[in-house]
């Protein structure tokens, strides 16, 4: 890598893609009527069936007072369920209901193929060098965090 290669800091260089990803996002998500937030907390409940609030809100770093509005969203839409916790009433266990699984998947799909799009012009070995890069970073990320 030379001196040129770094001529503007990662977040210069990454916040213009992320502009780009977040605004073909947008369109998915307001077709589906879930937020960004909505989204993040089902594709976390995909990946793990049963969280509590306070989990689930880490796991996606949000605040938990802050995501109780999208959880009652959720719920009043059917996507997830909410259940006091029978071994503390205090507790609420997270699930996601076969319809929130069906629009999370189709979300998901839709995005896909808008980054896709993005990811283009990029050929096939430095999409797959880009998208591991990306992994391990946000892998060591959340590692540092939980720290």
């Amino acid at each position: 890598m030379t001196a040129d290669d770094r001529s503007r800091d990662l977040a210069a260089m990454l916040q213009p893609l992320l502009r780009s990803l977040i605004e073909a996002e947008r369109p998915v998500l307001a077709e589906h009527d879930i937020s960004m937030w909505g989204y993040a907390v089902l594709g976390a409940l995909d990946s793990s069936p049963i969280r509590t609030q306070a989990a689930l809100s880490e796991a996606i770093g949000a605040d938990k007072t802050r995501i109780i509005t999208t959880l009652d969203k959720l719920q009043a839409a059917g996507l997830i369920t909410r259940v006091p916790d029978a071994a503390d009433r205090r507790v609420r266990l997270l699930s996601i209901t076969d319809d929130g699984l069906r629009v999370h998947r189709s979300v998901r799909d839709a995005i896909r193929v808008a980054e896709d799009r993005i990811l283009a012009p990029l050929p096939a070995t430095d999409r797959r060098g880009f998208l591991r890069a990306l992994h391990a970073l946000t892998d060591s990320t959340r590692d540092r965090r939980s720290e």
